[in-house]
C-alpha cells in the first residue's frame, strides 16, 4: 500500500504540469491557466465559486474581468476555454442574495459591469469556447452566449430564466440569443423562461455540440478541449481576422460587411503564415504557422 501511495504521489506533479496557473491562485473564485505540452496555446478560465454555485457576484465578476483583460494582451494564446470546476454546473446566474442587498442604483451599476464583462469576453481576439457540463442559467447562459462556440453535456440544463424572477436578460442575452437560435425561438425561450437540455440545445443551434456525460462529469470540457485542439494548428492571424470579420460584418449591412472583410483580408496578405500556407500546399505537407 505504501508503494502504491508513493506511485500516486509521484504522478500528481506530472498531471499538474499540463496546466500552469498564472493568475487568481489560492481561494480565488476565478482562475486563469495556460495549458502546456501538446495543448500549448490554449488558455482556460476556471470558475470555482463553490458555495454560491458560480453565481455572478461582485468578487466573481471582478476576478473574471481581470482574467479576460490579461488574455486580451497575451499574444501566445490562440484559444480560450471557459469551464467550471464545480461539478454539475457551469454558472447559476445572478447572485440574488447579494443583489437583494443592493440599492436600485447599485443594481444598475452592477448590471453595467456584467454587460461590460460579456462584451469583453465576446471581444477577445481569439476563439472562445464555453464547456457546459451542468446548469447554465440566466447570466450563466449569457456568459456562454458571449463565447464564439459552445459545447454541452447532453444532461446540461440551459435557460434564460430571468422572467421567472421578475427580470429580463440584462447582460446581452436578449441580443446574442437571437443570433444563435433565431428571433422566434429566442423570444419563446425568454418569454417562458424554460430550461432545455444539451440535446435540445444542439437541435435549435444554441450549442455547437452535445455529448453524453461521463463518470467524471467533464464530458463537455473534454469535447471543448478537443475542439480547441482543432483550432490550434490553424494560422493565428487568419483565425483572428476571420473572427473579427464575422463579428463586425454581421452587425452591419452587406456592403459594409464586405468592406470589413476586405480590411481584415488585407491584414493577412503580408503575413509569413500566408506564404507558409501556400508553400505547404504546393509541397503537399502540413503547414507550420507561427503567427507572423
Amino acid at each position: 500500500m505504501l508503494a502504491l501511495r508513493r506511485l500516486c504521489l509521484a504522478r500528481e506533479p506530472l498531471a499538474a504540469a499540463a496546466r500552469g496557473v498564472t493568475a487568481g491562485a489560492g481561494d480565488s473564485e476565478v482562475r486563469l491557466s495556460h495549458l502546456r505540452g501538446d495543448h500549448r496555446g490554449i488558455a482556460e478560465i476556471l470558475m470555482n465559486r463553490v458555495h454560491a454555485r458560480n453565481s455572478l457576484g461582485k468578487v466573481f465578476v471582478s476576478e473574471f474581468s481581470k482574467a479576460v483583460e490579461e488574455l486580451r494582451h497575451d499574444t501566445n494564446v490562440r484559444v480560450v476555454v471557459i469551464k467550471s470546476e464545480v461539478k454539475g454546473l457551469f454558472c447559476a446566474g445572478a447572485d440574488l442574495k447579494e443583489r437583494a442587498k443592493m440599492s436600485n442604483w447599485e443594481v444598475d451599476d452592477f448590471v453595467q459591469k456584467l454587460r461590460s464583462l460579456m462584451d469583453n469576453v465576446a471581444a477577445l481576439p481569439v476563439p472562445t469556447i464555453a464547456a457546459l457540463d451542468g446548469y447554465a442559467l440566466g447570466g450563466g447562459l449569457e456568459l456562454a452566449l458571449a463565447c464564439d462556440l459552445r459545447v454541452a453535456a447532453s444532461t446540461a440544463k440551459m435557460g434564460l430564466i430571468e422572467t421567472t424572477r421578475g427580470l429580463l436578460p440584462g447582460a446581452g442575452g436578449s441580443q446574442r440569443l437571437p443570433r444563435a437560435v433565431g428571433l422566434a425561438v429566442a423570444k419563446e425561450l425568454i418569454f417562458t423562461g424554460k430550461q432545455i437540455d444539451g440535446e435540445q440545445a444542439v437541435t435549435i443551434g444554441l450549442v455547437n455540440h452535445s455529448v453524453p456525460q461521463n463518470d467524471k462529469g467533464d464530458a463537455a470540457y473534454q469535447r471543448a478541449l478537443a475542439l480547441a485542439q482543432e483550432i490550434l494548428p490553424q494560422a493565428p492571424v487568419a483565425v483572428k481576422m476571420a473572427k473579427l470579420a464575422i463579428n463586425r460584418g454581421t452587425q452591419v449591412d452587406i456592403a459594409s460587411g464586405m468592406a470589413i472583410e476586405r480590411l481584415c483580408y488585407g491584414q493577412v496578405i503580408p503575413t509569413k503564415d500566408r506564404l507558409e500556407g501556400m508553400a505547404a500546399f504546393t509541397e503537399k505537407r502540413l503547414p507550420h504557422f507561427t503567427g507572423e
